[in-house]
């Protein structure tokens, strides 16, 4: 999986539904500039200004979102053969030293969202725990130094 992109079934929909949205917002983004086009100064026309920058905003996302969709893989993890380790798409229990207990889900980068505890597969966290079975200690570098963490629990989402 090293020059692969994986993304979960969610994750993919996820951005499909984003590029859905501003699917059907730009048509009538198209309306609304030819519209103000026809109201002549198009210099002070905040209208024909406006739409015409948000119109290159939202094809620059949906050029982005074009090349992520067929870039990435999608990977079920309630379809992963080995449960026992941790890989892509597992929920992860940690614990440190501290004994203050950490869940991450490993997901891809387009779908990482660390507040939510969603890391991306690639994270320097991620990679320390890829592989790990329950009861493993992983040592992890962190900004704040090393820290070691050990496994409590391995789950897969279905």
């Amino acid at each position: 999986m090293a020059d692969e992109q994986p993304i979960t079934p969610a994750g993919f929909a996820a951005l499909r539904v984003r590029y859905e949205e501003l699917f059907q917002e730009r048509p009538k983004l198209v309306e609304t500039i030819s519209w103000a086009a026809g109201n002549g100064d198009r210099s002070e026309n905040g209208d024909y200004i406006y739409g015409r920058k948000r119109l290159r905003e939202i094809d620059r996302e949906l050029s982005h979102l074009s090349r992520r969709m067929k870039a990435v893989k999608v990977i079920d993890p309630a379809a992963q053969p080995d449960r026992a380790r941790a890989w892509f798409g597992a929920t992860i229990t940690v614990t440190d030293d501290a004994e203050l207990e950490r869940v991450v889900t490993l997901v891809g980068e387009d779908e990482a969202d660390a507040g939510a505890g969603r890391i991306s597969w690639r994270s320097p966290f991620a990679r320390a725990l890829r592989g790990a079975s329950v009861g493993d200690m992983r040592t992890v570098e962190l900004p704040g130094g090393t820290r070691d963490y050990e496994i409590i629990a391995i789950e897969y989402g279905g």
